[in-house]
């Protein structure tokens, strides 16, 4: 399988890939959003799949996203809705989370049970519909960091077992990419890794079962070859999320991620030439400019306001204004799970607007 050549041909470039599915070359567009675009994270309150679903595909028409509820439970959360993905790996809940289980129980059933009817919600509400489609797993590293071994650690402290996530996770990604366009004949996926514990395994700060020691650091070239095989394995746009500080914006770019999603506020002046690197290689920023948790719609009053952090980090080293509409996506910080079900609807729709503020005045 040819990789997929990292972002770095500029904005609007078509990016040449194997189709994962078939081995034939092919083409495809790091950016099928379009400019001016914004989208949601993946977490959503609540649990009426349909409604969030409809909700969705209504207020982003640009990059709409397959929402997660885990307020249905175990099996709804990310960790559970990807490790209900992975071939040949089975889990179940522990009271510490999910553990490696030696044969399909209750948990990794729900967990399926629970992908397949958002699924086949999606397909319902994408009939004759056509674009670019965004859909998440959790990241190699998040899930190394989470999943358990059956002696109750974290898989991260294992070399063997990070490597065999790595490729579960791989064939799981293209899995899904190819049921979405099996069941969405119209649509562009979009792959979102999750990785918010990107920078814990890094840092060497994952505890161990105790919870007096940490695992040790992965070595930062594993972890960007792992990240490499995940993107380029499945032939489309990918987007590594991150909600924590100290986002390793080079490292991504390296790895081969088109779009990388951040909390706007935990943004430093320090990172703001790793930023601009990546977006002058042709990196999407994904910015995330409101809280997650909020609980008031009546806040979101002012679009270009919501927006201004952006416009002070393209001005700070200096970014071409030109590249701005196309070079950012608008979205909240976070997940949404813990918002009330009005200030998720509001926010999503506020972040439409503040991105065509974006568009209509770059400068």
């Amino acid at each position: 399988m040819n990789a997929a050549a990292a972002p770095g041909s500029g904005p609007g470039a078509t990016t040449e890939t194997t189709d994962p599915t078939d081995g034939s070359p092919g083409v495809f567009d790091p950016r099928p959003w379009g400019p001016a675009a914004a989208t949601g994270v993946g977490s959503m309150p609540g649990t009426d799949v349909r409604e969030t679903a409809r909700m969705v595909l209504e207020t982003l028409p640009a990059l709409p996203f397959l929402p997660e509820l885990p307020a249905r439970g175990p099996g709804a959360d990310m960790i559970g809705r990807t490790i209900g993905l992975l071939p040949d790996l089975h889990a179940r809940v522990e009271p510490s989370g999910w553990r490696i289980a030696d044969r399909p129980g209750r948990d990794s059933r729900r967990a399926r049970d629970r992908l397949s009817e958002d699924l086949d919600t999606l397909e319902e509400f994408t009939q004759g519909w056509s674009g670019a489609l965004k859909v998440a797993v959790v990241g190699p590293w998040t899930l190394a960091a989470t999943l358990e071994r059956r002696n109750g650690e974290a898989m991260v402290g294992d070399h063997g077992a990070r490597r065999d996530l790595v490729a579960a996770l791989a064939e799981a990604a293209i899995d899904l990419v190819a049921t979405v366009r099996r069941r969405v004949p119209g649509a562009k996926p979009v792959l979102q890794l999750d990785e918010p514990s990107l920078v814990s395994v890094l840092r060497g700060r994952v505890p161990t079962a105790s919870g007096y020691r940490t695992h040790r650091a992965v070595d930062r070239q594993e972890v960007e070859e792992g990240l490499r095989r995940v993107i380029d394995s499945v032939g489309v746009p990918v987007v590594v999320h991150s909600c924590a500080p100290d986002v390793p914006f080079a490292l991504l770019r390296r790895a081969g991620a088109h779009g990388v999603s951040f909390d706007l506020s935990l943004l430093t002046e320090r990172e703001y030439d790793a930023v601009a690197e990546s977006v002058e290689a042709g990196t999407t920023l994904f910015t995330g400019v409101l809280p997650g948790d909020g609980v008031d719609p009546g806040a979101l009053s002012d679009p270009g306001a919501t927006v201004m952090g952006v416009r002070s980090l393209w001005r700070g080293p200096g970014l071409s204004p030109a590249l701005l509409p196309e070079s950012v996506v608008v979205t909240p910080a976070c997940g949404l799970a813990g918002a009330s079900p009005a200030y998720a609807r509001a926010a999503l729709a506020h972040c439409v607007r503040a991105a065509r503020s974006l568009a209509d005045n770059p400068e």
